[in-house]
């Protein structure tokens, strides 16, 4: 069981400004959680791997295929600075210059 003054002595650890009502909502929240997971350390798991993911990734990627879209002029119209049908950019790194 959690008290007011654990809630209270991580809530200046995590830096948190905490009411006295929120304090007071906390400690029955809190209890509840630990309480809960205080259930799960008795499942037996020792047949179980480590995980990073429950579930099994997997990238989704369409054909690249090209689409019919804006001519390149009127992409290029509002451009500040252009050079021959190309959109040029400020330098940002000068290296490899």
């Amino acid at each position: 069981m959690i008290n007011r003054s654990d809630v209270e002595h991580v809530a200046r650890l995590a830096r948190l400004g905490l009411t006295d009502e929120e304090i007071d909502r906390l400690v029955p929240q809190l209890s509840r959680i630990l309480e809960a997971v205080g259930k799960l350390s008795a499942v037996d798991t020792s047949s179980v791997g480590p995980t990073a993911q429950v579930i099994a990734l997997e990238n989704v990627m369409r054909d690249d295929v090209a689409r019919p879209s804006m001519s390149r002029e009127a992409a290029l119209a509002e451009a500040p600075i252009r050079e021959g049908g190309l959109l040029r950019v400020p330098v940002v790194l000068e290296e490899g210059r």
